[in-house]
């Protein structure tokens, strides 16, 4: 943070908000030049601030509305059962996110699957045949009320 100044951390939530805004009218935003922001966005990008652009999907018009976490306990705490574990979440599209976790268990896995009947083929298939697991608990979400990417930032 501390290259940054209150112009970058501007073009930061204005690009978090849209981030198919024209260059022109980042310019237009923030007062400066577009090639003054252009250089600011590409070093703010070289230098790891942005690290990517990608569009938001409508889940529920794509036939994956069911949100379900998962915490796993593994059987044993050990390097390798870890990278296995780790490697197999990899590969498998219905897990959007898998976080290590401090705690009363492992790790937290946030899935998304059309209905219960896919998550209890999923479960069954896939789920319980990772590497390491040793228990499982599933908390299937009711309604989603808030789920955003953007980071808060000062100024």
């Amino acid at each position: 943070m501390l290259d940054l100044d209150r112009i970058d951390l501007k073009l930061l939530k204005l690009l978090q908000q849209d981030g198919r805004i024209s260059n022109q009218k980042l310019a237009e935003t923030v007062s400066l030049s577009p090639t003054a922001v252009l250089a600011r966005v590409q070093r703010l990008t070289r230098d790891g601030f942005i690290v990517g652009y990608e569009a938001q999907l409508d889940p529920q018009k794509l036939g994956r509305g069911l949100t379900v976490f998962v915490e796993v306990l593994l059987d044993r705490t050990t390097p390798n059962v870890f990278d296995q574990f780790k490697a197999a979440v990899q590969v498998r599209d219905e897990i959007m996110e898998c976080h290590m976790v401090a705690g009363g268990f492992d790790y937290l896995l946030k899935t998304r699957m059309a209905d219960m009947a896919a998550y209890r083929e999923f479960a069954g298939t896939v789920l319980w045949q990772l590497p390491g697991i040793r228990e499982t608990r599933t908390y299937a979400v009711m309604e989603e009320v808030k789920c955003t990417t953007r980071l808060a930032l000062p100024g």
